[in-house]
């Protein structure tokens, strides 16, 4: 983005007062503009280059007019002189703390407590991350930052203003966000404050570097940060503030919930937590809880639980308080993190007093973003109750997320295939050597997995209905079976990111009317192959599916066809013939696809083929009749590409070599398993240049048949 540059040539003499005015309000706009973008929506538009020269010009602006100076110009963000000591301030309202537990079960004690008090069947509830920081105030008067405090005792903080002013992600001046958002003229806001993990690995490298110890956790460095009297080394330290709560507002808008609050200070230009949702049950709340548990190692902050809140601002007022925490509220913490780390060696430290203390030293590992190399054993009988000897595989785990130590060793046991189904519950067979979930048409795991073949390259070819998608359809309810993809509606789409906020199911009237467009649309002038292939009968694939569209034409046909029929269809046998016959027979199936079919499916049978005894029909092609395998890539040329141009001479391409396979051709990156069998039944083997030219093949790289290549088996 292009600036209004200054004139290099003009000098700060030669400019009129009101220039130097309108100048500065200029650059404390456009740099609180950029800084907004860069530490709040990591979206930066100009180089590190350029905003130094924008912040360089408005130093020396207000160097030469330190009258013109405001408290919310960025300037003041790279802190003041030092305090001899931190004054005290009592908060805007009480900074309480929260009820909390590590058992899942108690989320639904306290949902039946809440529903209880309030006797209300359901509740909407907000849940959000429990960021692992420090909790500080922030007040506003007509915009303008004023204090900031720490959480304290809940009612009366350390005020560390000139601290906080360092820390960018905090807006100095309210922005004037969406008009339903109005700027109050007194604003209190609870936030935490954090330290990015990248940014605290990278201070302790430095401090590994300069031989100094290092801190033990981001937390701790963030609190001690936010309490130093020099803000300049605060100024130093690369915080984050994340805003959660609104404490107390005066001539400000109407908040009805917890959602519009969010809502109002991220308009304001605070930066709020990431992936906040509303649940209105308690496995939302719990599926919400197993979610982040799974995954708080792979974010760039720590967390330490999540947050669970009556959503409606009156029902809280309706609950109350106890003097420790809201009656509205609790926190659903995670249990202390273990990984498992190998004994490379065990020796011992002596300390100031003479005592012998065993250390374990690990491989390095990583337990809750901190690197472990050595765990204490304490002394001479923890080690032995422990029995740790050096080789041993052990759980390493942080004591409050801190401390490391060592659990015991890693009992290694076999594994077992599991009893029930981890989807629907069901219990699960053994059919030969493969274990099965017989629940096919009540299983969420199966119907997710149906709707992404269903939409598949081969079969029905929708573009947008992936696995995310198809899992999202599903746990919605949206879709309970294939036909309900073609009652979908666009708004039924776009009200999901209501409930469910999170990068899976982010659709816009843009994206949710392409995808119900591309659904219907798949219904009109349908291969009847396709539809046999999104079908999933056992043992049909393309190439069956290919040979039973063309022997049978009609769909109605097929159904009808017995066993004998069946077998009679080129590269069906009676194992085969069996197996289709009793899909198409099962009850669940039958039902299942007369809804389907009432969708409206427009399904097109093959061409018929040309007459043979016509006495002037071209003689057949060389290659007629010829069974072809295909494997590996070829310079960028689809294989269905050169799978239509073999069929359109008369030959067949299959995915299996077999005694009848004439050739076996072979890309980049072949199978390996194919090759074998080739070699087995000595099946000649064609490379790429072999076999295009046996084929006759008339498109040169480049040409809209060569591109997008298929993967290699």
């Amino acid at each position: 983005m292009e600036m209004n540059r200054p004139d290099p040539e003009l000098s700060l003499g030669d400019l009129a007062p009101e220039a130097v005015v309108q100048e500065i309000e200029r650059l404390v706009k456009e740099i609180d503009r950029h800084d907004h973008l860069y530490y709040v929506k990591d979206a930066p538009e100009i180089s590190d280059f350029k905003y130094d020269a924008l912040f360089r010009r408005l130093q020396e602006l207000e160097q030469a007019h330190p009258e013109l100076r405001t408290p919310d110009s960025p300037t003041q963000r790279v802190g003041a002189e030092p305090l001899n000591e931190l004054p005290s301030a009592e908060h805007a309202a009480p900074m309480l703390s929260l009820d909390s537990s590590y058992e899942l079960g108690d989320a639904r004690r306290f949902d039946e407590r809440v529903r209880k008090d309030l006797d209300l069947d359901t509740i909407q509830y907000v849940l959000e991350p429990k960021l692992d920081g420090a909790s500080i105030e922030l007040v506003y008067e007509k915009g303008l930052l004023v204090r900031a405090a720490t959480r304290g005792n809940g009612r009366v903080g350390e005020v560390v203003t000139e601290n906080v002013r360092t820390i960018r992600s905090i807006p100095l001046r309210l922005q004037k966000g969406a008009k339903r958002w109005p700027l109050p003229g007194f604003l209190s806001v609870r936030g935490e404050a954090i330290m990015p993990l990248s940014e605290f690995e990278h201070l302790n490298n430095s401090r590994r570097v300069k031989g100094r110890p290092e801190y033990k956790n981001a937390r701790n460095v963030t609190s001690g940060a936010l309490r130093q009297l020099d803000s300049r080394t605060v100024a130093r330290r690369p915080l984050q503030v994340f805003a959660f709560d609104v404490l107390h507002m005066e001539d400000g808008p109407s908040l009805a919930t917890d959602r519009q609050a969010l809502s109002a200070m991220k308009s304001w230009g605070f930066q709020i937590p990431e992936r906040v949702r509303t649940a209105g049950s308690v496995d939302e709340i719990n599926q919400y809880y197993r979610d982040f548990d799974k995954c708080r190692d792979d974010l760039n902050y720590e967390i330490d639980g999540i947050v669970i809140k009556v959503n409606k601002l009156v029902l809280r007022e309706k609950i109350g308080y106890t003097s420790h925490h809201p009656r509205w509220a609790m926190a659903l913490k995670f249990r202390p993190r273990r990984v498992a780390a190998g004994v490379r060696a065990i020796d011992t430290q002596i300390g100031r007093t003479g005592v012998v203390t065993p250390v374990a030293r690990l491989w390095p590992v990583k337990v809750g973003g901190v690197t472990v190399t050595n765990v204490t054993l304490h002394n001479r009988e923890e080690l032995e109750r422990k029995d740790i000897w050096v080789g041993d595989l052990v759980w390493v785990q942080r004591a409050g997320d801190v401390i490391p130590q060592i659990l015991g060793r890693v009992k290694r046991e076999p594994f077992a295939m599991p009893i029930t189904c981890a989807s629907c519950g069901t219990e699960l067979e053994e059919r030969g050597p493969l274990t099965v979930c017989p629940n096919r048409f009540a299983c969420p795991a199966q119907l997710e997995g149906r709707i992404v073949h269903f939409a598949s390259r081969s079969a029905l070819d929708i573009e947008g209905l992936g696995k995310k998608t198809a899992a999202l359809l599903v746990r919605t309810g949206l879709v309970k079976e294939l036909a309900d993809l073609f009652e979908l509606e666009p708004e039924q789409l776009v009200q999901l990111k209501e409930r469910f906020p999170d990068e899976s199911s982010r659709f816009g009237k843009v994206s949710a009317q392409k995808l119900v467009l591309a659904i219907r649309e798949s219904r009109q002038r349908l291969e009847l192959a396709r539809f046999l292939v999104g079908l999933g009968i056992p043992e049909v694939g393309t190439t069956v599916a290919r040979d039973l569209a063309a022997h049978f034409r009609e769909l109605a046909a097929l159904r009808d066809a017995t066993p004998e029929q069946l077998a009679e269809v080129h590269g069906v046998g009676e194992t085969m013939a069996t197996t289709i016959r009793e899909f198409l027979d099962n009850q669940n199936v039958v039902e299942a696809l007369d809804r389907l079919l009432a969708k409206d499916f427009d399904l097109v049978p093959p061409p018929e083929p040309a007459p043979a005894d016509v006495a002037d029909h071209a003689p057949a092609h060389p290659l007629a009749g010829k069974t072809f395998v295909i494997t590996g890539s070829f310079e960028s040329i689809r294989r269905s590409a050169l799978q239509a141009h073999l069929e359109k001479r008369g030959a067949r391409v299959t995915g299996s070599v077999t005694a009848k396979t004439f050739r076996l051709a072979v890309g980049e990156k072949p199978g390996s398993s194919k090759l074998a069998k080739a070699k087995e039944l000595d099946v000649t083997v064609l490379d790429q240049d072999e076999f295009l030219e046996l084929i006759d093949w008339p498109d040169p790289p480049g040409s809209p048949a060569t591109k997008a290549p298929d993967t290699a088996e």
